[in-house]
């Protein structure tokens, strides 16, 4: 009567609790029908086997029964032509048979109602394996929904949103001296490069501008020349 002792947790608790108590729920659960579902094939095999010899048992019992109806049977018909003494003979064999009627009655009853209990057990554990598979998904899913809560909550816990924003504002006003820093870095090299130009420019400049003066000079000079010649012909 050991076939269930594996699982007596099982009979006797409801999976959950099975479960809170395990590492990995989920590994857990599917082990559990793993089990269950194992130890069910074996109860059905000892189920089988009970039978069986309960069949035997109540074979033994009702031929007994015919053996003891039988002498019964020949201990009248011995009365009835007058030999007491035969009677008495087929009495005594009908005493030694109600003794084995009552020893298989006995055995036979005994191993009926072990078999019904084991065959109630078989039902149970059928009951129990059904309830487990149907909760398997949404035990599993529950347990993966928890863990999802659980690491969210701790990255939650473990991020500090004001130090976070601060840095990165930090990080922008560095990025921003740098465009400044480079913009005026621009500005002066480019100034550099302007300023050798127009120096040079300018004196070229200036060049032309003396030519043009000189020039200018020299028409002036000569349109006066010409006109005090004129006035001195006259």
């Amino acid at each position: 009567m050991g076939v269930f002792k594996r699982l007596s947790d099982l009979l006797k608790s409801n999976v959950n609790d099975l479960i809170d108590r395990a590492e990995d729920p989920e590994k857990m659960v599917k082990q559990v029908i793993i089990d269950m579902q194992t130890e069910l094939t074996k109860a059905t095999q000892n189920y089988g086997k009970a039978k069986a010899s309960e069949r035997l048992a109540e074979k033994k019992f009702r031929e007994a029964e015919k053996i003891s109806a039988d002498w019964e049977s020949k201990a009248k018909a011995a009365l009835s032509k007058g030999d007491q003494e035969l009677a008495k003979q087929a009495l005594a064999r009908k005493v030694k048979a109600d003794e084995d009627v009552a020893n298989y009655k006995e055995m036979y009853e005994s191993i009926s109602d072990q078999t019904e209990a084991i065959g109630n057990q078989v039902e149970v554990l059928k009951a129990k394996l059904e309830e487990a598979k149907s909760r398997q998904a949404m035990l599993i899913a529950r347990s993966q929904m928890a863990d999802t809560k659980k690491n969210l909550a701790k990255a939650a816990g473990s991020f500090d949103g004001n130090s976070s924003f601060e840095k990165f504002q930090r990080m922008e006003e560095k990025i921003e001296r740098k465009e400044a820093e480079a913009d005026a870095f621009t500005e002066i090299a480019g100034g550099a490069l302007d300023g050798g130009s127009d120096d040079l420019r300018d004196s070229f400049e200036k060049i032309e501008s003396d030519a043009k003066v000189d020039a200018e000079l020299q028409r002036l000079m000569a349109e006066m020349n010409s006109g005090a010649a004129s006035q001195d012909a006259e």
